[in-house]
């Protein structure tokens, strides 16, 4: 975070010294002829111009940091008016103190120093001009600086939020409980014995679960078709530990498209609906979808309800519902969409992100 804020300030710092550097080229441009540069009239400009500039230094660097951002509005206020008028005040007696060259002691017999020279505005003038000019000046700078801390404070937050989706994440990726791991060891060393071609394949699908839990979730995104592969493992270990007593569907069309997303996205919807969707000895049930499209793919997970089972479970929740969706907008920000049907005997979710 200290690197992003030198950064943001080296950028400022940069972009200050272009813009003023452009300010101070212009009257050299607008001197030159073809012929020669008039010098003392480039000078007299850089002269008004090293004011500005003081002003725009002094209101950047010390004014709006102290007391602007510090919430001291009157104390910046006076400072701006007291740094305006000093400088002001400084640049007219420069500018008036000192009579141009050619001075009209040839022209005007009754030529006095108080006179305002011919086409010279008076002091008044003169002051009104710089003041208004100094005013803008304030402004732009005061702009400038309140616009680039609201970009470093921007970064800085979207940085925080991506810390806290890599937490959430981390959290999700580790919602397998370990409960799980255990009723399906025990269900595979019964096996064993009963059945080895079955006990088997379950070893099989522990082997790819527990490497999916390893390697590949630690990565940003996965290929969709490890994902249904995962789902698949995880989907016929929950069979092992639920016997054939749940009726479970799986919906995947055979063609899978080329495309990655987050890892075990859809993971903690299947394991809420197997944890509040099974309740023995009632007839109960677990289906799970999924559906492409050229832009999107759309999830679909059902699961029978049951009264007795909601009363003593509580809430249908696992993670939470509500994490699950906070961490979808940090993925997907505003481009997802999460419908929930809590009916009366069924309990539905669909999920639709962008592929």
């Amino acid at each position: 975070m200290k690197t992003l804020l030198l950064s943001s300030r080296k950028i400022e710092t940069i972009f200050y010294v272009l813009i003023w550097a452009l300010v101070f080229a212009v009257p050299y441009f607008n001197e030159r002829d073809l012929e020669h540069i008039n010098w003392e009239m480039v000078k007299g400009n850089w002269n008004n111009l090293f004011g500005y500039l003081a002003i725009f230094l002094v209101n950047v660097y010390i004014l709006v940091p102290q007391l602007l951002l510090k919430k001291r509005y009157l104390y910046y206020f006076v400072g701006v008016v007291i740094l305006i008028l000093l400088v002001v005040t400084v640049s007219i007696i420069i500018q008036t103190g000192i009579p141009p060259q050619g001075a009209p002691d040839g022209l005007r017999p009754d030529y006095r120093p108080d006179m305002p020279m011919q086409g010279q505005k008076p002091p008044f003038m003169v002051f009104v001009d710089n003041f208004i000019i100094s005013i803008l000046i304030i402004g732009a700078g005061t702009t400038t600086k309140l616009l680039s801390k609201w970009l470093s404070e921007e970064k800085l937050r979207k940085d925080i939020e991506k810390e806290q989706l890599k937490t959430n994440l981390a959290l999700l990726r580790h919602q397998v409980s370990p409960h799980f791991f255990m009723n399906t060891l025990n269900n595979i060393h019964s096996l064993i014995e009963m059945d080895t071609a079955k006990a088997q394949d379950a070893v099989e699908r522990l082997s790819t679960l527990m490497r999916y839990l390893l390697y590949d979730s630690a990565q940003n995104t996965i290929e969709l078709k490890k994902e249904i592969e995962f789902i698949h493992s995880f989907i016929s270990l929950m069979q092992l530990r639920h016997s054939d007593e749940v009726e479970v569907t799986t919906v995947i069309p055979d063609q899978v498209p080329d495309a990655k997303i987050p890892p075990m996205l859809f993971i903690s919807l299947i394991e809420n609906a197997f944890k509040h969707g099974v309740c023995y000895p009632l007839v109960s049930y677990i289906h799970f979808e999924l559906q492409f499209d050229k832009t999107s793919l759309t999830c679909i997970i059902k699961n029978s309800k049951h009264k007795i089972a909601a009363n003593s479970q509580g809430e249908y929740s696992g993670i939470g519902l509500d994490n699950i969706k906070e961490s979808l907008k940090l993925l997907y920000e505003d481009n997802f969409h999460l419908d929930i049907l809590d009916k009366e005997n069924e309990f539905e979710v669909t999920l639709r992100i962008p592929l």
